[in-house]
């Protein structure tokens, strides 16, 4: 009998210890967190050897990735969105030039009233930035532009849109801080991007640096919408406007870009996509005669169309 008993308990202590131990292990298949990575490299090359009609032999490449993690959990809702892109082109008898440089960071928090509205009370975060100095080319010597010269913060609160079902986000805030920073002396001291330029003396002597920020408040309209047009067709379109209160209100500062994406297999894809900015803080330079001019603001338009190799994960 004694046997009988202890054997009960050793069998209630082991199947006891046991629960608890699977209890542990098992990892939880219900995260409110979900993710998708997207990498690639666009590349184009053309080449010539006697060719009579003449050309330039050149070679382009376009690495990019895209990385996205999404925490749900009843009426919350929060978005973190990271772009990348970077590009190089080398044509006979140039330098190296840079075609394309982005660092986009964006992080949405937003909460709704009930699970079935697609109306988001919303505080968003962006900033915006690039890895490498540009250049007027053929000037390569005094860069235009740097890492953190400039880059663009926007913080703001107001109201999303959000269709899960038709890939699409409207975003409107009426108060939005945009921070432009140019966190470089020789740019700062010109005013580039806006900020405040350098002050000098009858002499040339420097009496204030330029500020390296500028501050300003206005009001934001912003929305992305993907859509597949037609098989293997992917539309993506992702628009910013922005307008300050307090300089210039109704001057509005556009951010615009365009892309299709053609899927050939699992694993090629071909793209092609427009970028268009309008800032009236940018002012253009170019190069007259080896010096750098300062222009007025312009229309900027990119257009790129590659085929490449594109994986998801």
């Amino acid at each position: 009998m004694k046997k009988i008993i202890l054997l009960t308990l050793l069998f209630c202590l082991v199947k006891n210890n046991y629960a608890q131990i699977v209890r542990t292990k098992l990892p939880d298949t219900t995260s409110n967190w979900t993710k998708k990575n997207k990498v690639g490299l666009d590349i184009s090359q053309i080449t010539f050897l006697n060719w009579n009609a003449g050309g330039n032999t050149s070679i382009s490449g376009l690495a990019k990735g895209n990385f996205i993690r999404k925490y749900q959990k009843n009426n919350l809702v929060w978005n973190n969105e990271l772009v990348v892109r970077y590009g190089i082109n080398k044509q006979e008898g140039q330098d190296t030039r840079k075609t394309d440089d982005q660092f986009l960071l964006n992080s949405t928090f937003g909460y709704r009233r009930d699970t079935i509205s697609n109306w988001f009370h919303v505080a968003k975060f962006t900033f915006n930035t690039q890895f490498a100095n540009g250049y007027s080319y053929p000037n390569t010597e005094l860069a235009i532009s740097k890492p953190f010269a400039p880059a663009y913060i926007f913080l703001g609160i107001g109201a999303e849109y959000n269709r899960n079902d038709l890939n699409l986000e409207l975003y409107m805030s009426p108060l939005t801080l945009k921070t432009t920073l140019v966190l470089d002396d020789r740019l700062a001291n010109q005013g580039a991007y806006g900020v405040d330029k350098a002050e000098y003396d009858i002499l040339g002597n420097i009496v204030r640096k330029g500020k390296k920020t500028r501050n300003e408040t206005g009001m934001l309209l912003s929305g992305k919408w993907e859509k597949i047009i037609f098989e293997n067709i992917e539309m993506e379109n992702r628009i910013s406007l922005y307008s300050d209160y307090l300089n210039n209100f109704g001057n509005i500062d556009v951010d615009w870009r365009f892309q299709l994406e053609m899927t050939v297999n699992k694993y090629v894809k071909a793209n092609i996509s427009t970028h268009l900015i309008y800032d009236d803080d940018i002012k253009t330079k170019e190069d007259v005669a080896g010096i750098q001019v300062i222009k007025g603001a312009k229309v900027q338009l990119k257009q790129i169309l590659g085929i490449g190799i594109a994986y998801s994960f």
